[in-house]
């Protein structure tokens, strides 16, 4: 079974191109650097490092990427793997390896998405405060509710 499931972030805008024939199709080009647990170093700290990874989406999936996706955005990708290779100029072989995808998706939601000041972090979500929240996080309990009916002590 061909199988790959990646989350990351990505280096750059999609490039996407269209097929030339009878019925034009888009095709979309991207790259997903996908972090990977590192080594310790000497201080017994985790070091990371990242596999750029090479997608591909086509038709409505490549429009999709076209419109929405932006360097920088974490997202999900499912599809499989697919190898190639060819001659270049100078007659030296050339081997591929990309993920063709299946589906893809934004994996942060649209505020953090919105907030990519630093490339790999994302700042958490910002909730509404509701009028009566008191500074310390805890609503204010009407006056005339009794302690007493209260589910708790």
């Amino acid at each position: 079974m061909n199988r790959v499931i990646l989350m990351g972030r990505l280096t750059r805008d999609p490039e996407v191109r269209y097929s030339q024939g009878e019925r034009s199709m888009a095709i979309a080009r991207y790259t997903l650097a996908v972090d990977r647990r590192g080594r310790r170093n000497q201080e017994g700290d985790q070091q990371q490092t990242a596999d750029f990874i090479p997608c591909v989406a086509f038709d409505r999936a490549a429009e999709f990427a076209e419109k929405y996706f932006r360097q920088g955005m974490r997202v999900l990708v499912s599809g499989r793997i697919q190898t190639g290779s060819y001659v270049n100029r100078d007659g030296q072989k050339v081997y591929t390896t990309e993920v063709i995808l299946d589906d893809q998706e934004f994996a942060d939601s649209k505020g953090q998405a919105s907030d990519m000041s630093g490339y790999g972090q994302s700042a958490p979500a910002q909730r509404p405060t509701p009028a009566s929240a008191i500074g310390d996080g805890f609503m204010n309990i009407p006056d005339g509710v009794e302690d007493e009916g209260l589910p708790f002590n």
